[in-house]
């Protein structure tokens, strides 16, 4: 398959993310200026900050009072991530939190019991406890994610028809529960993925769940991000998580004395998108104000590229100038 699609949707994850594994925390003013600014770029969703534990993540220890703080912009939802039935809770307790279920499973055992503190098989059984829950919330379930689902550096070589079947039994359980699962995600957590098992698992996840939109969760930590969506564009995929100025990384994922490279970059992204005649629905030069506007927050250069070089836009228009005078 080469179709590429006519548009791509972008769920930007950056303020969570970023702000997540950073090693101080920043005032809550500038986290909430950074995602109202991402609210004006013509994005749908902006995954604001996580409900988890002061100790484990001190950073998101004040996400109620963020949450608070944000502007909102109608037709924009502000997400949010938990881990269990606390964070849970306490989303559903803070004013300004869009709900919706989500469910989380692992390809890899090792990283699931690092992570979840707990078996991939245990974590199935937890997604039946949530089922439970969104159904009693009257939350519908969005989507299902299977985490390290192209390779694990705890485990090493995942076979792909692992991540598959994870997905496939999450399809199932809702089915049999009277709910339809609209999206599937793979997860390249810890940076395994290359160009041909993107295809390779796109392809085998799409021959299973014919009819389910299918999404990527794509981390640029050996630089193989964007060839990775442009394949991923070519097997007709149109979701993707990403993350402003690429923001970012798994404090989790076993990458020694370095966290990993955040998720690919959503200004670059959308950029790839709209060279190749990809509609998004995003400003892009708004983007790149966002961008900057992180670093500047977080103040050391970060890794996107467009945010630094510019868009072609003033390029273009120069051109233009100059051939109108010619």
């Amino acid at each position: 398959m080469s179709d590429l699609p006519k548009r791509v949707e972008f769920h930007e994850e950056g303020p969570r993310e970023g702000f997540q594994i950073e090693p101080r925390v920043y005032p809550l003013e500038q986290r909430a200026a950074l995602v109202e600014a991402l609210a004006e770029t013509g994005l749908k969703a902006v995954q604001v900050a996580s409900f988890v534990s002061p100790k484990a993540v001190p950073q998101m220890t004040d996400s109620e009072a963020l949450f608070a703080a944000i502007r909102r912009r109608p037709g924009v939802r502000y997400e949010a991530v938990w881990l269990n039935e606390q964070g849970f809770e306490r989303a559903r307790a803070t004013p300004g939190v869009d709900l919706a279920g989500k469910i989380s499973l692992y390809a890899s055992d090792a990283f699931a019991r690092r992570n979840n503190n707990c078996s991939a098989e245990e974590m199935r059984g937890r997604v039946l406890r949530w089922l439970d829950l969104y159904a009693e919330a009257g939350l519908k379930v969005e989507r299902a994610l299977v985490m390290a689902a192209f390779g694990c550096n705890f485990e090493g070589e995942i076979p792909p028809a692992r991540a598959v079947d994870e997905l496939v039994w999450a399809h199932r359980t809702c089915a049999e529960r009277g709910i339809v699962l609209p999206k599937v995600y793979l997860a390249d957590t810890m940076g395994w993925a290359n160009p041909q098992s993107v295809r390779r698992l796109v392809g085998m996840l799409r021959e299973a769940l014919p009819a389910t939109r299918i999404g990527l969760h794509l981390h640029d930590t050996r630089g193989l991000g964007a060839a990775n969506v442009l394949a991923a564009l070519e097997m007709g995929v149109d979701l993707f998580d990403s993350s402003i100025a690429g923001l970012g990384g798994c404090p989790f994922a076993g990458h020694g004395d370095s966290r990993g490279a955040g998720n690919i970059c959503t200004e670059d992204m959308v950029f790839l998108c709209h060279e190749m005649g990809i509609e998004t629905g995003l400003d892009l030069e708004k983007l790149i104000e966002a961008a900057r506007l992180a670093e500047r927050i977080i103040g050391r250069p970060l890794g996107g590229h467009v945010m630094h070089a510019g868009s072609l836009a003033k390029y273009r228009a120069r051109a233009g100038a100059a051939a109108g005078h010619g």
